[in-house]
């Protein structure tokens, strides 16, 4: 298992357009918007040399973004661009980390992504990413 880099910081808010603006106004360029069904959210992608801030925003009340934005705002998660995400799974796992996915899944733009828990992270929710 190889980590290629930060690939993004994963930014929870309750408005995309609202957020971009600010963002906007810091400087920062939106790349591209991706709705991803699966997740129940709306992303927006701003980039920061090789990495990016993904902007999330809950498309449903039922969503873990929303439930998120209940109680809390801000950084959801931190996200890692991995070389081979089914072997760094497997590695993982029997190191005995904690995964919240054993398996892929569909990202935003259509790549793979697991999900570690928190607890096996130092409290940060950490999502593998393989393009």
């Amino acid at each position: 298992m190889k980590i290629l880099k930060i690939d993004h910081l994963g930014i929870a808010v309750k408005s995309l357009d609202e957020s971009l603006r600010a963002f906007e106004a810091l400087g920062f360029e939106l790349e591209g918007t991706h709705d991803v069904p699966t997740e129940k959210v709306k992303t927006a992608f701003l980039p920061v040399g090789e990495s990016h801030l993904e902007l999330l925003e809950p498309t449903d009340p039922t969503s873990v973004i929303a439930k998120f934005l209940e109680k809390r705002s801000g950084l959801h998660h931190v996200c890692v661009q991995v070389d081979d995400i089914h072997e760094a799974l497997r590695r993982l796992k029997e190191r005995g980390v904690q995964l919240l996915d054993e398996t892929p899944r569909v990202g935003a733009g259509g790549c793979q992504v697991a999900f570690v828990h928190p607890r096996s992270a130092g409290g940060v929710l950490l999502e593998l990413k393989q393009a």
